[in-house]
């Protein structure tokens, strides 16, 4: 089963994060580079080299110490501080920033990277950012985002590959001040260095080079999901902050002349959920939803669910709850976290039908979800552009389809 994952928290994105302390050092002008936080609060970690590397302070560049390939270096926070550690335990050196430098791959944890790691002493713990090449960062990323595809589907790698360019060079121009530009988890794109590299993706970003998606001349940040389930939303659908985009309109996903969905080729295109009252009791029982001084603890008995309003792209807009407590309503997006399986998935998408279950005694024994589709739904539909490029789509069509309005250009 390919890894195209889910994603959920777009909206938020577009604002700027709040800044972080602590200085990481750009490359020389000219070149696309990005600054991708592995870590933000680390106590401590490894550093190593896959070839000779080097430790240097961050302000002046002055060496601190050279190391052979492979030995691995212990660093943690002393005092806003990083502190450097020998294999044998002797400290070495204690400084505001560092910078490590290797001939080949720098390791952080044991995972490899390409390009410079620095290292960052913050209030709030180590801030551990890679500092790599554009195109190199996209190699670790579009394998994670669409899976290890096989070549007859190169096409919506290759889509792939263009939408997590433009979202990266978006998000680089929205840092300001702070010390990075995304973060290597899922909160922007799930980033995993050298060691997530394959074959496929590697060729798609190397095809695509310097591709990105622009609207009014802009580079705009390219959101994506995993399957529509036949039909993309509008962001107003989803997410509660409204995040207006003329790029980002409904597109059906229906193969022309047919019944069927591109994204029907998805290994869960359709699916179940059920709860039972002491489940929606507890869940519900968290305070997720609820409005202002209203359940914040412990729901009760929840006495009915019912869906309260539906989208334009057919998606469940308001789910209407009734407890003991009281009455309110999930909206949008909030209802997928809300109703998390028992192994804590949140519900694949908000995408589906209700149905409930009464007991002996007439009073509400649980529900049923039907649904369609994983993800939030807005932008790209991942297996729908697989879908399209196994019929002979090539990115650029497959782009303008889920982005319409848009324009594929190179970089300035």
């Amino acid at each position: 089963m390919s890894r195209v994952r889910r994603r959920s928290h777009w909206a938020a994105l577009i604002l700027l994060a709040a800044c972080v302390p602590g200085r990481v050092p750009r490359v020389a002008a000219g070149a696309v580079e990005l600054r991708v936080a592995l870590a933000t609060a680390a106590r401590q970690g490894t550093v190593s080299g896959s070839g000779a590397w080097r430790f240097e302070d961050a302000a002046d560049g002055s060496l601190i110490a050279r190391v052979a390939a492979g030995e691995s270096w212990t660093v943690s926070l002393n005092e806003k501080r990083v502190r450097l550690v020998r294999p044998d335990g002797t400290p070495v050196a204690e400084r505001a920033s560092l910078v490590v430098r290797s001939e080949d791959l720098s390791l952080w944890n044991g995972r490899r990277y390409r390009g410079v790691l620095a290292l960052v002493a913050t209030d709030s713990g180590l801030l551990v950012v890679n500092r790599v090449a554009l195109e190199d960062y996209l190699r670790g990323v579009v394998p994670l985002e669409i899976g290890d595809r096989a070549r007859s589907e190169m096409a919506a790698v290759e889509a792939q590959a263009v939408a997590a360019r433009s979202f990266a060079m978006a998000r680089r121009a929205a840092s300001g001040a702070r010390p990075y530009d995304l973060v290597a988890t899922v909160t922007d794109q799930h980033y995993g260095g050298a060691d997530a590299e394959r074959p496929v993706s590697s060729e798609a970003v190397s095809r695509t080079a310097g591709l990105v998606l622009r609207f009014g001349g802009r580079v705009v940040i390219a959101p994506y999901h995993s399957s529509c389930g036949g039909s993309t939303a509008e962001p107003d659908e989803v997410w509660s902050e409204g995040v207006a985009a003329p790029y980002l309109r409904r597109v059906s996903d229906r193969i022309p002349g047919t019944d069927r969905n591109w994204c029907d080729v998805a290994p869960a295109a359709r699916w179940t959920r059920t709860f039972d009252q002491s489940e929606l009791a507890r869940l519900l029982g968290r305070g997720r939803g609820a409005p202002p001084g209203g359940v914040t603890a412990r729901a009760g008995r929840v006495r009915s669910v019912a869906v309260a309003g539906t989208t334009p792209s057919g998606r469940v807009g308001s789910l209407a709850i009734e407890t003991e407590q009281g009455r309110y309503e999930l909206r949008g997006n909030d209802i997928r976290f809300a109703l998390p399986s028992r192994g804590g998935e949140i519900l694949p998408s908000t995408y589906f039908s209700l149905e409930t279950r009464s007991g002996t005694d007439g009073t509400l024994a649980g529900i049923t979800l039907h649904g369609r589709g994983n993800g939030h739904g807005v932008g790209m539909c991942q297996w729908g552009a697989i879908g399209r490029a196994r019929a002979g789509l090539d990115f650029r069509a497959i782009l303008q389809a889920y982005y319409p309005g848009t324009s594929i250009d190179a970089l300035d």
